[in-house]
């Protein structure tokens, strides 16, 4: 079993939506001991790792970035994923964050809009290019969170993979984000992406109940996309059994068990 995103590092408590300071990450882990002891439960063999996210500074998770690489470091089980930004005010920090990239163990970049920004704005056309390029230069993944509306949505997200996945790797992280993600991907666009020669990936954490086996009788249907969906946990904000078991009963145990579990995620991110 691979795990294509889960996230590492202890975010502080925060009042979120207007309510009282609190931690909902209860599994979070702020060690690199702490996440090998996950792994060694679970019977994870390999994963990736990426800094935690939610509260609404981004200096938070940049401050992660080192601690993933540590990780990455300290057991070949992990890769490594770096915290940047398309915001022009993180514009340091994601400079900062770049220097990281050659680093052993580094197969990716995340990004976000959950704390700022638009693909389609002007103020962060240029902040996206540059780490579009240092993902083509260093030969990294780039890892996009969707969820339904405003910047997240796969209306937007879609922006990025039109301009930049003939080139680079991009993971749209939990198959569009909602039920409305769900079917813009699964009713044609993604098949579209992968038919027109795109490098675009997902994975099903998050995924409502109806869109993994779907997507699978789609890529049964359709003869196209099995080698571009992957499993993910997203510890400490997805719950690991829950979705392990809701993708591995849409996918079986033959070939597309083993693509999706292990062999989609060696070829993408198990490399030197």
């Amino acid at each position: 079993m691979y795990d294509a995103h889960r996230h590492l590092g202890v975010l502080p408590a925060y009042g979120f939506y207007g309510g009282p300071p609190v931690q909902p990450d209860i599994h979070a882990r702020g060690s690199v001991a702490e996440l090998l002891a996950d792994l060694d439960r679970e019977g994870t063999e390999r994963c990736l790792v990426l800094p935690n996210y939610g509260v609404p500074d981004p200096a938070v998770s940049f401050a992660l970035n080192e601690l993933c690489v540590e990780a990455a470091q300290a057991d070949d089980r992990i890769r490594a994923g770096l915290w940047v930004s398309p915001r022009p005010q993180d514009a340091e920090r994601t400079e900062k964050a770049l220097t990281l990239a050659g680093e052993p163990g580094v197969v990716a970049l995340k990004l976000s809009f959950l704390l700022g920004g638009r693909a389609d704005a002007a103020e962060t056309a240029a902040p996206l290019d540059a780490i579009f390029a240092a993902a083509a230069a260093h030969g990294l993944v780039v890892h996009v969170h969707t969820s339904p509306g405003a910047a997240s949505d796969i209306d937007q997200i879609g922006l990025l993979v039109e301009r930049y996945a003939d080139n680079v790797p991009i993971h749209l992280v939990h198959l569009g984000g909602g039920v409305s993600g769900h079917i813009k991907l699964i009713g044609g666009r993604f098949f579209d992406w992968v038919a027109a020669g795109k490098r675009v990936y997902t994975d099903t954490s998050w995924a409502v109940g109806f869109a993994p086996r779907w997507l699978a009788a789609e890529i049964a249907r359709r003869g196209i996309g099995h080698d571009r969906v992957l499993f993910a946990s997203d510890e400490p904000w997805g719950d690991h059994p829950g979705e392990y078991a809701r993708l591995a009963a849409a996918v079986g145990d033959g070939e597309l068990g083993r693509l999706v579990f292990q062999d989609n995620f060696a070829a993408l991110y198990d490399r030197d």
